[in-house]
């Protein structure tokens, strides 16, 4: 023992950081390990956890959803009214998408039913702002969200019966997803914004703009999604708050397409202004690809792979391959982030949204590392940017090749999120995301980080053993 005591001092601390600033301080050396009892320290869903950690079901169950995900490849095909392909959206339907886990109209947050309202006015339901809130609240009008229709939307998400949708096909598989158009910034219908020149944008983005976008869809030449996202990567998008590389990439593509056209010169260029100053307009896009290879991976009984994330400004929700179609939900975690002048995290709404299916793909937070720029805009350094990308390989069951990060030595992103990773580690996934005004129309005030709550998962992998043990 004396002998040990007159070494050096060289120690590896598991835990508290302040036994190894004291072994410091006596100038020896600590190499700290952070650590935390798994499952929140809660016994019973610590022996629950222990059960799933290396059940071979569970394994092999992963390995086929995760092998699906992979193989998906989205592409672009067209670009129709919701209520054409929709179920549920036809026509005598009165049913509105919202994004989110499932919510009922009183529970809503402003921006949400601020864009409902709009969306009953848009329909021609109602015929003034006081008689479309009573008629969302009458339930009359069916809400319902995104993804129980395979779509998605940003922010409040809204799908109404007679809105453009993209509609992406995964080719390996034959499944598709929807997702509605970009408006742009400002005031806008995602935001909740419903006001006559909101409505009248809508209006054109149904009309005119569609009839022109959809030549350039069925006329494109390469439809195929993936290469482009996987460019856009390379050159500083990260696919969910930052889309300027794969917009501008997709502007290119809908010219040609339109070029031979025998459209109005005048409202194809009108129609291409719009896509050339919208630098968000590819995110709708992406979303309904992610969605698409998302989708791929589900239905998978014992998978715990994460196939869903999506917030309604008031719950988080997501899914898992292996539990069905039921949702597990928690409040939404607050978003670290910077505002706007003049507003600060009073003004904000609950994190909003399904923009998370690009995290749930590996994109977006995910892929911070491949967007050092993107910092400026949600907060912190590019170091933390690239730390962050790194930190998620410690929850997902791979990585992705097509989608390969330069400052990673062109890495894959991490993806396939396993919730018992997430619950073993206490690693939560990181999302980029925007911060809504929480009263209705008052539109963006902010950008930042926020993560799922990790309720969400324990309950899912509570749900995922239970029907293991059946």
């Amino acid at each position: 023992m004396k002998e040990l005591l007159q070494q050096d001092l060289s120690v590896v601390n598991v835990g508290l950081q302040s036994f190894a600033a004291n072994i410091t301080a006596a100038g020896g050396r600590a190499t700290s390990v952070t650590w935390a009892p798994p499952a929140g320290a809660d016994p019973a869903l610590g022996w629950t956890l222990a059960t799933l950690i290396g059940d071979p079901r569970i394994e092999a169950a992963n390995t086929i959803a995760f092998e699906r995900y992979l193989g998906a490849q989205p592409r672009l095909v067209d670009l129709v009214r919701a209520g054409e392909v929709m179920a549920g959206l036809g026509p005598g339907e009165r049913r509105i998408l919202h994004a989110g886990p499932p919510i009922d109209w009183p529970d809503m947050c402003g921006p949400q039913r601020g864009a409902i309202a709009g969306a009953i006015l848009y329909e021609g339901w109602a015929d003034d702002l006081d008689a479309a809130e009573k008629l969302a609240g009458s339930g009359e009008v069916a809400l319902e969200p995104c993804h129980e229709h395979g779509a998605v939307g940003p922010m409040a998400g809204i799908i109404s019966p007679s809105m453009p949708v993209w509609v992406v096909e995964n080719t390996a598989s034959g499944n598709r997803a929807y997702s509605n158009l970009n408006e742009g910034l400002g005031k806008v219908l995602r935001f909740g914004a419903n006001s006559p020149d909101v409505l009248e944008r809508l209006r054109w983005l149904g009309s005119d703009f569609f009839t022109t976008m959809q030549v350039a869809v069925r006329g494109l030449a390469d439809p195929d999604l993936k290469p482009l996202m996987a460019q856009a990567l390379h050159m500083g998008d990260e696919l969910h708050n930052r889309n300027a590389a794969a917009s501008g990439l997709l502007f290119k593509r809908l010219t040609l397409a339109l070029l031979g056209s025998d459209l109005a010169s005048d409202a194809v260029r009108r129609a291409l202004e719009f896509v050339a100053g919208n630098d968000h307009f590819f995110l709708n896009i992406s979303m309904a690809a992610a969605k698409s290879m998302s989708d791929a991976a589900a239905g998978v009984p014992g998978s715990s792979m994460v196939t869903v994330m999506a917030r309604n400004g008031i719950n988080f929700g997501i899914k898992l391959s292996g539990n069905g179609n039921q949702w597990f939900q928690a409040p939404a975690n607050p978003v670290d982030g910077l505002y706007f002048p003049g507003y600060t995290v009073d003004d904000a709404a609950a994190d909003l949204g399904d923009s998370a299916i690009t995290e749930t793909n590996g994109l977006g937070g995910f892929a911070m590392a491949a967007s050092p720029a993107i910092v400026q805009f949600v907060g912190g350094t590019p170091a933390d940017a690239t730390a962050n990308s790194r930190r998620m390989l410690s929850i997902t069951l791979g990585t992705n090749p097509a989608f390969t990060l330069p400052p990673l030595n062109f890495g894959g992103t991490p993806a396939g999120i396993d919730a018992r990773l997430v619950a073993d580690s206490g690693i939560l996934p990181i999302i980029n995301t925007g911060i809504a005004h929480r009263q209705a129309g008052v539109g963006q005030i902010g950008a930042g980080i926020t993560t799922a709550p990790m309720d969400c998962f324990t309950g899912a992998l509570a749900a995922l053993a239970s029907g293991l043990q059946k």
